[in-house]
């Protein structure tokens, strides 16, 4: 709701001042749609000449994310701080691309180096919580005391309790996140993301009714894109309750609506939706709804691609479409497809200059290992395929078993297990890493 909010101010800005680009760029880093972003991003470059050394910096970081060179950012990034060592939110824009990489202990440096120079800054202190709360290596209690401090500083702001309620739901405190969240509602009303987060803390409590509640609540007063963005977790809950294919046709009902929701940006609704669907049709080996949902995912993905003009974009576009169709043909045994849709994705990103660019490359082919009960293989290239993601993590796991190491394996299958974030890919494995993990996970 913040980002919507500010959104408008931001506009207002430029309204006021046509040649503001810092304003500009605020608005492209809280629009609502793809060419929203776009667009503003270009008037902030267009009128930087008269922009300060600082902020011309943070719009050339923008573009360099827009172009996935994450090498760029994060030198622009250090000049920034170089230039502007006594500016806290210098060394925050510099944290927020060094987490970006999975740079985790240098980006906790330098929020640190933030928080130094202004111990009141309430943003330094929630994304230290944050990186604290999902980068590796985790730690809860420092990211619980990170957002007790947040708290202190604005204790009428609704969104702390949002991570508050987070970090309860970390700590598998379920019942207490839930309590946040319903705290954070009654100081907000108006924000949608906290009737979300109490349908997630239901929903892991089991109490099914209560979390399609919840999520009926936020969808009703979403604002922007957030009717749609939020709908999909409602068909979450019939993957939890063990009825995927419900999930699936709820999720297609989803797409079929968007265009009467009089949402900002429906493609991007679409696609979200379209994922989940491929998601949980390759996992469940669900031909026709698996090849239906790729059927209208691909070509909305390269309206996307048009849309944004960017080289870089385009080709994560299609490194995307390559991802799911390849995935999908080794789900279904056909192995040299695959393989060769895992190959493009290598040559699609191979120009990016971003560390992580080649995670899904990795992931394909552990998957594609891991059906053929390569389980070493596979265990190799899922370490290098995004391990914050519970689903990839999961299989990793499944190979480590595999592979003989059955210590490593419930490690695993236990952080797995304790994840209580979510994802479609989380709900289509959650009973089962909690079978792997054993007592004490429930």
């Amino acid at each position: 709701a913040r980002f919507i909010d500010a959104n408008a101010h931001f506009k207002q800005a430029v309204a006021a001042d046509p040649s503001f680009a810092f304003a500009y760029l605020n608005v492209a880093n809280t629009a609502n749609s793809l060419d929203e972003f776009k667009t503003n991003l270009a008037q902030a470059e267009q009128h930087a000449a008269g922009a300060s050394d600082a902020e011309r910096l943070q719009i050339q970081m923008a573009r360099k994310g827009f172009d996935n060179d994450l090498v760029g950012q994060l030198a622009l990034g250090r000049q920034l701080v170089e230039k502007y060592p006594d500016s806290p939110r210098a060394w925050l824009a510099l944290a927020g691309v060094q987490g970006a990489l999975n740079y985790n202990a240098e980006a906790r440096t330098s929020i640190a180096k933030a928080l130094e120079l202004a111990p009141r800054l309430f943003a330094a202190h929630t994304a230290l919580g944050l990186s604290y709360l999902f980068g590796e290596p985790r730690d809860f209690a420092k990211a619980f005391q990170s957002m007790q401090q947040a708290e202190a500083l604005a204790p009428e702001e609704a969104g702390v309790h949002t991570l508050l309620g987070d970090v309860y739901r970390a700590q598998r405190n379920l019942t207490k996140a839930r309590e946040e969240y319903t705290r954070g509602h009654r100081l907000n009303p108006r924000d949608a993301i906290l009737l979300v987060k109490a349908g997630h803390a239901n929903t892991f409590l089991g109490d099914y009714v209560a979390a399609r509640a919840d999520y009926d609540s936020a969808i009703a007063v979403g604002r922007a894109n957030e009717k749609a963005a939020y709908a999909p977790f409602r068909a979450y809950v019939s993957v939890y309750a063990g009825d995927p294919a419900a999930a699936i046709d709820e999720l297609n009902r989803l797409v079929a609506s968007i265009d009467g929701m009089s949402v900002p940006d429906p493609k991007t609704a679409k696609v979200g939706a379209l994922t989940n669907v491929a998601v949980i049709a390759t996992h469940t080996r669900n031909r026709a709804a698996a090849e239906q949902a790729l059927k209208e995912l691909g070509p909305l993905l390269m309206q996307q691609a048009d849309e944004a003009g960017n080289a870089a974009f385009r080709r994560g576009q299609q490194a995307t479409i390559a991802y799911f169709e390849g995935w999908w043909a080794a789900r279904r045994g056909d192995y040299a497809a695959a393989q060769k849709q895992a190959d493009q994705i290598g040559e699609l990103l191979a120009p990016d200059a971003n560390p992580r660019k080649l995670e899904p490359m990795h992931q394909l082919e552990g998957f594609i290992a891991l059906y053929q009960g390569k389980y070493r293989e596979a265990a190799g290239h899922l370490k290098l395929g995004n391990t914050l993601d519970p689903y990839v993590k999961y299989q990793l796991a499944v190979a480590t078993e595999g592979a003989g190491d059955a210590a490593q394996a419930k490690r695993l299958f236990t952080e797995v297990a304790e994840y209580n974030f979510n994802t479609i890919g989380f709900a289509l494995v959650r009973k089962d890493a909690q079978q792997k993990a054993g007592a004490g996970t429930l």
